[in-house]
């Protein structure tokens, strides 16, 4: 859950690849050094609904104590020792419901939270290999990449600007898509400066049913024409470098 918008694309894809970070500077099975007596809570006891929002309060602001801020969703973080970046974020903000990137109502906090049966910091860290699992269920991972686009793009725009989908892919996909680092070039050197929700979608679609070779690719399909001009984009690549490596030899 990064601190905002413009913080996502520029980090995500340098922190993270799909579901593990590359440099973690916390375990996340760790609990931080630093206890207080509800960080004492033992993982096993009930579920406390008053004890959940109070620990929701520790992270909100006098002037806005029903939402949890980019300031606040930094030390709940570091609280539970997962980087802002993590996709496991991305996961709890899915069970939440949470509408804004960076951002968590006390009402979403709830919801997400009741569900998880979490109302500490010592319950949460239990919880992160759960989270993480539910990206290995096909379906579930489907909900959660076609939920991050209305969750990731600006609210007040149709559709997600470049820069965030590029990170936003490279989270969700970059390491399970033999494609995806030539994807993510075409689109470095591509005229999009934004993708919709039907060419989202279809990004995953493709991912997961056209071969690394392209021979199962139909020109006559109903992908999108971005996904056509990848192929294209992408076969002449590979004839550029046959070609190279034919006349070196």
């Amino acid at each position: 859950m990064p601190r905002g918008k413009r913080r996502a694309a520029d980090t995500i894809s340098d922190n993270m690849d799909h579901g593990q970070p590359k440099r973690a500077r916390t375990s996340y099975t760790s609990i931080p050094t630093q206890q207080s007596s509800r960080r004492h809570i033992r993982a096993e006891d009930g579920f406390s609904q008053k004890r959940c929002l109070t620990w929701f309060q520790e992270y909100t602001s006098p002037d806005e104590p029903e939402t949890l801020g980019p300031d606040g969703m930094e030390k709940f973080c570091e609280d539970i020792g997962v980087e802002p970046e993590n996709i496991v974020m991305l996961v709890l903000a899915y069970k939440m419901g949470a509408t804004q990137m960076g951002f968590f109502s006390q009402q979403e906090w709830l919801k997400g939270l009741t569900e998880l049966d979490c109302d500490s910091a010592a319950k949460m860290v239990v919880k992160l290999d759960y989270l993480r699992s539910i990206l290995n269920d096909p379906n579930s991972f489907k909900s959660i990449y076609r939920y991050a686009y209305d969750f990731a793009k600006d609210s007040d725009q149709r559709c997600m600007d470049i820069l965030t989908a590029k990170a936003m892919l490279q989270l969700l996909l970059g390491k399970h898509w033999p494609l995806y680092p030539q994807f993510a070039q075409f689109l470095e050197q591509s005229k999009y400066k934004a993708i919709n929700k039907d060419q989202w979608c279809n990004i995953l679609e493709f991912s997961r049913t056209i071969s690394i070779d392209l021979s199962n690719y139909d020109i006559d399909g109903a992908w999108p024409v971005m996904l056509d001009e990848f192929v294209e984009w992408l076969r002449l690549q590979r004839s550029q470098v046959t070609s190279t490596t034919s006349g070196s030899s």
